[in-house]
């Protein structure tokens, strides 16, 4: 995994857009939390896939996927998912995606540029559900 997601990062040239810099803080961020792991999963032209999972988790494979969407990749952007009840929204700035993770209700937050409160509100959902998939 770690090879394959450092041969992505080494070949990603940001368009200017900041979704690069937005990807390395999240990833920063993730592998700051403690017992998290990582799978990175690559499907060329769709997307680059980092997902998250606690040490503790049962029942599911992942409590956040970071999207690297790749449709075009001179624009690249970010989608970071969550199930939809190991997070709260209050400032309402996801999209609820029915069966949009792993045929979970999820929400999903698009990062198209790096827009740092955004970031910000990310980074404390990515908490947030960490601890919460921490309990099983």
């Amino acid at each position: 995994m770690q090879e394959a997601l450092k041969e992505f990062m080494d070949g990603w040239a940001d368009n200017g857009s900041g979704a690069k810099e937005v990807f390395t803080t999240l990833k920063a961020h993730l592998e700051g939390l403690d017992g998290v792991r990582f799978e990175f999963n690559a499907r060329p032209g769709v997307t680059y896939s980092l997902r998250a999972r606690h040490e503790n988790q049962e029942k599911r494979p992942l409590f956040a996927m970071v999207d690297v969407i790749d449709d075009d990749p001179s624009d690249r952007w970010l989608s970071v998912c969550f199930y939809g009840e190991l997070i709260n929204d209050p400032d309402e700035l996801g999209d609820f995606v029915p069966e949009g993770l792993l045929g979970e209700d999820a929400a999903c937050f698009d990062l198209e540029e790096n827009d740092a409160p955004l970031v910000a509100y990310v980074k404390d959902r990515l908490s947030e559900a960490c601890a919460n998939a921490a309990k099983g």
